[in-house]
């Protein structure tokens, strides 16, 4: 099967059978999103879920969380992985969100980036959902399943599939395209045993292909 057939047949199956993927990170507005993403580096959306309305609650605007020290911050979140880490980084976001950007979180990649704590896939995250733009956020999931399907060949970097990813899925679908990729790797083409009996693509994957004899 040609990259390109097999592109087409499952972003048309995913279209079909998942039309309203998004986030499972719980937020109310671009704010509250930029935490939770910034949280969830090599965390659980569910640990960071059960987090936030606290946090939130305690800092409920970059304002907020600006006056903040970052000991007051690390109260909340000890829970997260690298938490001091963490916490320093979402006071320093919130100080230059509010000095820099008037409490507002920006629409583009630079001054994303130029936050502390904040790399290409937060950026990447932030603008494909809240500014619908057509960026694609790899995270292990997306790495694993593009690599795994056939959709990308002996990708070796996250911004090597993200490229592959971005040229070759069509601009209005890439938004919702990280998410059909991040969920069929939580929940069915897992790392270690991917539910290929069950999966939906599996006639268009290219490991399925080469294991289907003994993949179960």
């Amino acid at each position: 099967m040609r990259q390109k057939q097999r592109f087409d047949y499952v972003l048309a199956w995913f279209e079909e059978n998942m039309p309203s993927a998004e986030s499972e990170l719980h937020y109310e507005n671009p704010y509250q999103l930029l935490v939770a993403v910034m949280l969830s580096a090599q965390c659980t959306d569910k640990r960071v879920n059960m987090v936030t309305p606290a946090l939130f609650e305690a800092f409920p605007t970059p304002q907020k969380l600006a006056e903040a020290t970052v000991e007051q911050v690390l109260q909340y979140i000890r829970s997260i992985s690298y938490p001091n880490n963490k916490a320093e980084h979402l006071v320093g976001m919130a100080r230059q969100l509010v000095t820099q950007h008037e409490g507002e979180v920006p629409d583009n990649r630079k001054d994303l980036e130029a936050l502390p704590g904040v790399g290409r896939k937060t950026a990447n995250v932030i603008l494909a959902i809240i500014f619908q733009q057509p960026t694609m956020a790899v995270d292990t999931h997306v790495f694993r399943v593009a690599e795994r399907i056939g959709l990308t060949t002996q990708s070796k970097t996250p911004l090597q599939t993200e490229n592959i990813l971005t040229k070759s899925i069509p601009l209005h679908l890439i938004p919702k395209a990280h998410h059909w990729l991040i969920l069929h790797g939580r929940y069915v083409c897992v790392a270690r045993k991917p539910k290929c009996q069950t999966c939906g693509i599996k006639t268009y994957c290219r490991y399925y292909k080469n294991n289907n004899q003994t993949a179960k």
